[in-house]
């Protein structure tokens, strides 16, 4: 009887040391332990590289490799994916923050300075380098930027969709790769404004009457929408639309002894009714388009001459104003009725340079002054343009 139990042990010791054994070598290895010879290591999966686009060319990103040495200094483009998210641009350089502007990271490098950006949520976003309009896109947020392309004009770019988007009259639907140009009236101003594939505007001057075409059939027929005798010779158009029927349309007029004569007009619904939202005639510049000679009545923004126009929706517009013989040159005025009132700002900021300006909805936004001597300044507000804050002063200028 004791023999046999003492076998029974014997067995069930061997067994259990057997179990353990086994849970060792196929359980999870601690990093203090080492392999065994004939362990098998199977590679990790790696992350692809993005594949460029027919006809794009990949950009190496400095900033991603090592610390960028590059002087943020004369910001010249700015675009916001929300209120804390956006980009910056400069002479050779992009820059993203994701804390409001406090602190910037440079996500690119290279030629050219970067005459705009444009964002359509935090990841998906392009920029347009001044070497021959060099297009540069990222998909990842600005980790990686490829050159996509060239921009065929100077226009406002804005993209609809990941793959379409509209520069002046023309328009891609590969991301920027191609563009084809859509018809515009003969005489056209400025450049015509796409809010879509469908529906555009452009403005024309015939002789003493500034004309106003809308076209609902991608250029194939265009049909004036508002006519207005006028004093002033056009220099320069700018229109945004926040809609199928949205138009703003700002018509720049003369200049003299650094004052800019302009005015601004809006529509809601297709160009049967207009609104007259800024009526800006001075002494150097003449009457403002669209208005008799002596006409200085209607609302008028601060400065004497204007400063970035960014539309928020069909109800709210934000304008700067410049005036370069002032201590303090810009400021920023808007309206949040679709133009039947506008208000001027009381805050002003220092820099005789290009005024940037960005909203993220209708009362968070940014501001961005630039000087020939100063560091450029960045200002947000989270009150509609009546209060801002200093959050960042960039490099000093070399």
């Amino acid at each position: 009887m004791l023999r046999k139990t003492i076998t029974l042990l014997a067995i069930t010791l061997f067994a259990l040391t057997g179990c353990e054994s086994s849970g060792t070598t196929s359980g999870t290895v601690n990093a203090s332990n080492s392999p065994t010879p004939s362990a098998t290591i199977t590679p990790q999966p790696t992350a692809v590289a993005e594949t460029p686009a027919p006809g794009s060319t990949a950009v190496p990103n400095k900033g991603n490799e090592t610390p960028s040495k590059v002087s943020m200094n004369g910001v010249t483009a700015v675009r916001l994916a929300d209120a804390k998210s956006g980009w910056i641009g400069g002479k050779g350089w992009i820059a993203r923050t994701d804390d409001g502007g406090v602190k910037w990271k440079v996500q690119y490098e290279g030629t050219g300075d970067i005459q705009q950006l444009f964002a359509l949520n935090n990841q998906d976003a392009w920029a347009v380098a001044s070497d021959e309009g060099k297009l540069l896109s990222t998909k990842d947020g600005g980790e990686h930027w490829i050159s996509i392309g060239k921009i065929p004009n100077q226009a406002f770019l804005h993209f609809v969709t990941k793959t379409e988007a509209f520069s002046g009259n023309a328009h891609t639907v590969d991301g920027g790769v191609k563009w084809t140009s859509l018809p515009v009236p003969e005489g056209t101003k400025g450049d015509a404004y796409f809010h879509d594939k469908n529906n555009g505007w452009a403005v024309r001057q015939v002789k003493d009457a500034i004309e106003v075409q809308r076209t609902q059939d991608g250029g194939k027929t265009w049909n004036k929408v508002m006519s207005r005798k006028t004093a002033a010779s056009l220099t320069g158009v700018v229109i945004r639309s926040a809609g199928v029927n949205d138009a703003w349309v700002e018509l720049i007029g003369e200049s003299g002894m650094t004052q800019t004569s302009y005015s601004l007009f809006h529509t809601k619904d297709g160009g049967k009714n207009w609104l007259t939202v800024l009526v800006n005639s001075t002494a150097g510049g003449g009457p403002a388009p669209g208005f008799p000679a002596g006409e200085n009545t209607g609302p008028k923004n601060t400065g004497s001459k204007p400063g970035p126009l960014y539309v928020v929706s069909p109800d709210v517009a934000y304008m700067g104003g410049q005036c370069p013989s002032c201590d303090k040159p810009n400021s920023v005025g808007w309206t949040k009725d679709g133009g039947k009132t506008w208000v001027n700002g009381k805050e002003s900021f220092t820099g005789y340079g290009e005024l940037l300006l960005a909203m993220a909805d209708i009362n968070q936004g940014w501001l961005i002054t630039n000087d020939n001597e100063q560091p450029s300044v960045m200002y947000t507000t989270a009150s509609g343009g009546v209060s801002w804050n200093k959050v960042h002063t960039f490099d000093a200028l070399k």
